[in-house]
């Protein structure tokens, strides 16, 4: 069963619709995370012994196996990317061909994992979707529509940065429902990854490896703008970051300074709303 299936009132009409912008679709898919997260998949999970009864009780209540399935959701979509990325000759040969190809390669583990965990659960993990890289027209990243190979490496590379800063904040915001699991530690190991990730394919932006505040960055769409919201938050633990003391006199703009050194959390919601912008809907 697809994620995308779970989204009952998202058609590939709306998806590909020219007249609405990149902005209403986000607004429009964004009312459809809580059902995702509502609808779930069927658990049966097998139990022997307390133990294993009551980590099912624990994932049914914390909704864990929902929180992994989105992530693996998330991976498919990254997996797939990078396996036409490189098969698109858009790459030449030099750094962003070789980072792409060791990106894969972690990315293709990460599904293997998060398909063994969930089949080891008693889960059954959903299906990679069908995956439009385009977001219904809107991108060219592969150059299969004649865009121009030196705008569909920028669109590469663009896409790429959305995806792992997505992927980043998206495990950050999961790790609640892992929490008391079996798979937090590996969640999190996978989440340090991706942010390596998304750091490296900025460097190769030439951009800083860090966000700072919303900021998008240079030449990134603006329905990417959902990815980078809420990162200008200065208040950690109840604490307002900028009005503690600052020692060092070249730490500059400190609320700057400040947003770099927190990474904000993304909801299901949020990220799914995001996701479905790359996905066909089968319906």
């Amino acid at each position: 069963m697809s994620i995308i299936k779970l989204l009952d009132e998202f058609s590939s009409e709306k998806l590909t619709t020219k007249s609405s912008s990149r902005r209403e679709m986000f607004n429009t898919l964004g009312s459809f995370g809580k059902k995702a997260a509502a609808a779930a998949v069927p658990f049966g999970l097998a139990t022997s012994g307390k133990a294993k009864a009551a980590t099912a009780a624990f994932f049914q209540e914390n909704s864990a196996v929902d929180a992994l399935q989105l992530a693996l959701t998330l991976e498919y979509l990254e997996a797939e990317f990078y396996i036409k990325a490189l098969e698109s000759g858009v790459l030449t040969a030099g750094r962003a061909e070789t980072v792409y190809m060791q990106i894969s390669k972690h990315e293709s583990a990460h599904v293997d994992f998060l398909r063994a965990g969930l089949e080891g659960a008693g889960a059954t993990p959903v299906d990679s979707p069908t995956f439009d890289f385009t977001a219904g027209g809107a991108f060219d990243p592969f150059n299969d529509n004649g865009i121009g190979q030196e705008t569909a490496y920028a669109q590469l590379l663009a896409l790429a940065q959305a995806f792992e800063d997505t992927g980043v904040r998206a495990y950050k915001g999961q790790a609640g429902n892992l929490m008391g699991t079996a798979f937090l530690e590996p969640a999190l190991q996978i989440h340090s990854v991706e942010a390596r990730h998304a750091s490296e394919i900025r460097r190769i932006r030439g951009l800083e490896g860090w966000i700072t505040g919303s900021m998008r960055g240079d030449g990134m769409p603006e329905a990417t703008q959902a990815v980078y919201d809420g990162e200008e938050n200065v208040m950690q633990g109840g604490v307002n970051v900028t009005g503690l003391n600052f020692a060092d006199p070249i730490v500059g703009d400190v609320t700057e300074a400040v947003t770099q050194a927190f990474d904000e959390p993304m909801s299901a919601e949020t990220a799914t709303a995001i996701a479905s912008l790359f996905i066909v809907s089968d319906e």
